[in-house]
């Protein structure tokens, strides 16, 4: 766990161009699992399942979208 990037809520949404509303849907979509609780009580999330939701919905829209990959 020492070696796995936590992050919060915003600093997810931040750095995959989301919204913090769009990280919570995917929680409550049980999409994205909370990994724990910060010193504040914020909930954290591990880099590597934000991403893994997010390339997924992005591959999702595109199909939906008819865009090419």
């Amino acid at each position: 766990m020492d070696d796995e990037i936590w992050m919060t809520a915003p600093e997810a949404a931040d750095h995959f161009g989301v919204s913090n509303k769009t990280i919570y849907r995917w929680t409550a979509e049980g999409r994205l699992q909370v990994g724990g609780l910060d010193e504040r009580g914020q909930k954290l999330f591990r880099f590597l399942d934000v991403a893994q939701v997010e390339l997924v919905t992005r591959a999702r829209a595109k199909r939906v979208l008819g865009i090419a990959a």
